[in-house]
């Protein structure tokens, strides 16, 4: 018969500094990962893309109160706005809303165009080009028809030379936007980023921006040329 002798007690406290060192190891990889996870939504938010709840009526019917964009902030650092692009931008200060919510409206001047409103519609100059009534399928409507674009206030002027570095903006809801016909072009660099796609409600999930096909004789962005086609309504 074989003896085999007893293993000897272990001393509980032999364990303890094993035990702390794993809860140690634990309790780091989990700062890491937070660390870590903080970082990527800090880029991701600052330079790549942001949420966005619209919380004015001013661009429907195209984007209604309540809904929620992505904002697109990478790809204007590439390609500038184009005309007819829906952009989130600061306000002048004396405009900000009570917690210093963006505004979003759409793009329809760029730099060194002349906007006139005439008889309730938008005519845009370009540089060295003719002056181009815009078509404007996205504009809310009131009894079948186009809200008309009228000055806001009353007695503006009704036209507008954007400066360079600087963009004519709109809302669709042209009866109830405070936009450029109310505080002139905006300063690029107010621009938080294009709208991109709707991502809220899931009914109603899809892409914003341009217009299909853009606007024809107009160019897309500042320092391009377009070309008139036949029959577009133009004047001298």
């Amino acid at each position: 018969m074989t003896y085999t002798p007893a293993a000897p007690e272990r001393d509980a406290t032999e364990d303890a500094p094993t035990a702390t060192r794993r809860g140690l190891g634990c309790a780091f990889e989990i700062v890491e990962t937070l660390v870590l996870t903080l970082i990527i939504y800090v880029v991701i938010h600052n330079f790549i893309a942001q949420p966005f709840e619209v919380r004015m009526s001013s661009m429907t019917p195209t984007i209604v109160e309540h809904e929620y964009v992505l904002i697109d902030k990478i790809s204007p650092r590439f390609a500038d706005y184009q005309r007819g692009d829906i952009i989130v931008f600061q306000p002048p200060s004396d405009y900000q809303q009570e917690g210093d919510i963006p505004f979003i409206k759409r793009v329809i001047g760029l730099p060194g165009d002349v906007v006139r409103l005439v008889n309730g519609t938008v005519w845009v100059t370009p540089p060295g080009g003719s002056a181009t009534q815009l078509d404007e399928p996205y504009v809310a409507r009131a009894g079948g028809a186009p809200v008309p674009t009228t000055c806001q206030p009353a007695d503006c002027t009704g036209e507008w030379e954007v400066p360079a570095g600087q963009f004519f903006v709109m809302g669709d809801n042209r009866g109830a936007s405070q936009d450029s016909r109310v505080f002139g072009p905006i300063q690029r660099d107010t621009i938080v980023g294009r709208a991109w796609v709707r991502y809220f409600p899931l009914d109603r999930i899809g892409f914003v921006g341009r217009p299909d096909g853009g606007y024809e004789g107009l160019p897309d962005r500042a320092g391009e040329t377009a070309t008139i086609p036949a029959g577009l309504a133009v004047s001298p």
